[in-house]
């Protein structure tokens, strides 16, 4: 089980990242021709960079309290938050019609996320 929880926090982790660099450095502009980026238009660019931030954080926040031993707990509270991201990611893709498979694709990453979030709140818990 804590092997399937590092791997599920490392994949999750890559995903945050490639998506963090992503939304936080490549220009509006450039990203708007991507499959199930329709709600681009319609943000702000602070709004895209403020997420890309976010899950740049998230990428760090998934793996380095427990590598290094430093508030620990940070791991499943990162999850959560992720979680929270994705309901809201699952929402606006649906909202603007970006099809099935952007939302099957971000669905999973918010499963990963509940299961990072359950097994290190849990039964894998960094503190027991």
């Amino acid at each position: 089980m804590n092997l399937a929880l590092w791997i599920a926090a490392g994949l999750l982790a890559l995903v945050a990242l490639g998506s963090g660099i992503t939304k936080t450095f490549v220009p509006k502009k450039k990203l708007a021709g991507i499959p199930g980026a329709a709600w681009y238009q319609d943000a702000s660019v602070g709004f895209f960079k403020t997420l890309g931030v976010l899950e740049l954080l998230a990428a760090v926040g998934l793996i380095l309290p427990a590598v290094v031993d430093i508030a620990p707990v940070m791991v499943p509270v990162t999850a959560v938050c992720w979680v929270l991201l994705m309901v809201g990611a699952v929402i606006t893709h649906v909202r603007y019609h970006d099809g099935a498979k952007v939302v099957v694709v971000v669905s999973i990453y918010l499963a990963l996320a509940a299961f990072i979030a359950w097994g290190r709140f849990g039964p894998e818990s960094f503190t027991g």
